[in-house]
């Protein structure tokens, strides 16, 4: 048997910066992970060169049935604190769009600044290594037992322990419900863990006027949801054969519910229906040319189609009432998903271990003193942008700086 004063199931993310954080803290770590290959969000995000951080960072950002809960954490360990910790290991990285920060070369310069952080702290590392069972240390425990780990290398002892095991989305790489499950059995309410982040799908013969669209992206405003759940987002948005994907349908999928309409306006910024009656009464070409000027030309013939009316038409010739119809319908488009792409193509998990149940200051549980839950396993979800990579430097950093603290558990 072996005994370490911290042991962290999940060595993704949150688990990494956890693990090095409390092992440079002189905390005895041990990192546990059931996948051969660490960290595989991190490889993957960003297209392989990973949206690591945000350069503005709020509880704004981010959603929970508890939205107040993250305030604490993103506060003691922000945005500029990890940069300073990328720029310390010589990492080149350049801003994006809307203060997405990436690496100029690789995601893997992420994993490998954790890892040596962790070396830095002498943490231990078992992978591939699964936990069949977590004995929770006897009532009132006043003699430190601990939680009794059984492992597929042994069994482990430990005075605290640390679930960062993830979400659910894309199992290809080895999500797992193990944190859920464990969080759920020791007394934990479960906020219902759903795909967000995600393409939406419709139904096949409603979609199929806009199928041939496949492929055509354009920026938007798209909105759905009714006051402080409604969520408004101007962002890319790219038509698929089975529905609406982009940055703009990403971050709309976290605020959708069953059954709600989304509403898009392909016309952002323009007042579509001045210009339209403008182009009448000064222009000669024909509705389909005009139209085609302000839109995609598919976007523009597909929306033609819809409404029956001919781009042949000489702009002259046109009705206002048509007109209007047509700006109203692609400024004012409502449409009703019939579902997401879901866990495959999620990028993140909303819901997850409820807030209401553990510490803002450090994590850890109301119920099982010692056991904490940091990273997406927690019921905090954050935008498209670098934001869920934050609430993984946070959390974890708000639970390892207090380990071996004296921090109250209201």
């Amino acid at each position: 048997m072996q005994i370490f004063d911290l042991v962290i199931i999940g060595a993704g993310a949150a688990g990494l910066f956890c693990a090095g954080l409390a092992g440079q803290r002189g905390q005895r770590v041990l990192l546990i992970d059931h996948s051969e290959r660490l960290a595989e969000k991190i490889r993957i995000s960003g297209g392989g060169r990973c949206n690591f951080t945000n350069r503005d960072v709020g509880p704004a950002n981010f959603l929970s049935e508890n939205p107040a809960y993250c305030r604490s954490a993103l506060a003691r360990y922000s945005s500029q604190d990890f940069v300073a910790l990328v720029q310390k290991h010589g990492i080149r990285f350049h801003e994006k769009h809307k203060g997405q920060l990436f690496c100029d070369d690789s995601s893997e310069q992420i994993i490998q600044m954790l890892l040596a952080e962790c070396d830095a702290g002498g943490v231990q590392r078992w992978q591939p290594s699964t936990v069949a069972d977590v004995q929770t240390p006897p009532e009132g425990d006043s003699e430190g037992a601990g939680f009794t780990l059984e492992t597929s290398r042994g069994v482990v002892k430990t005075k605290a322990l640390v679930v960062a095991t993830g979400g659910l989305s894309i199992p290809k790489i080895g999500a797992s419900d193990w944190g859920l499950r464990l969080a759920k059995r020791l007394g934990h309410n479960i906020i219902e863990p759903r795909a967000a982040l995600v393409p939406l799908t419709f139904d096949a013969d409603a979609w199929a006027p806009f199928s041939a669209l496949s492929g055509l992206s354009l920026p938007v405003i798209v909105s759905t949801g009714k006051g402080k759940a409604r969520g408004r987002f101007l962002e890319d948005l790219l038509f698929t054969h089975r529905g609406l994907s982009g940055p703009a349908i990403l971050q709309i999928s976290s605020y959708w519910q069953e059954g709600e309409n989304l509403q898009i306006d392909l016309a952002p910024d323009l007042d579509l229906v001045a210009k339209l009656m403008e182009a009448k009464s000064d222009s000669r070409r024909q509705l389909g040319n005009e139209l085609a000027s302000l839109f995609p030309q598919r976007l523009a013939q597909a929306w033609l189609d819809r409404l029956g009316l001919s781009g042949s038409r000489p702009m002259p010739e046109c009705k206002d009432r048509d007109l209007q119809s047509l700006a109203g319908q692609l400024q004012g488009w409502q449409l009703t998903p019939n579902g997401s792409e879901g866990w495959r193509k999620a990028e993140v998990m909303r819901g997850g271990v409820d807030t209401r149940q553990l510490n803002s200051q450090n994590m850890q549980s109301k119920r099982v003193p010692g056991l904490y839950f940091i990273g997406e396993v927690v019921d905090v979800t954050g935008w498209l942008g670098g934001y869920n990579f934050q609430w993984a430097w946070s959390s974890a950093a708000a639970c390892a700086r207090s380990l071996g603290a004296n921090v109250s558990n209201d």
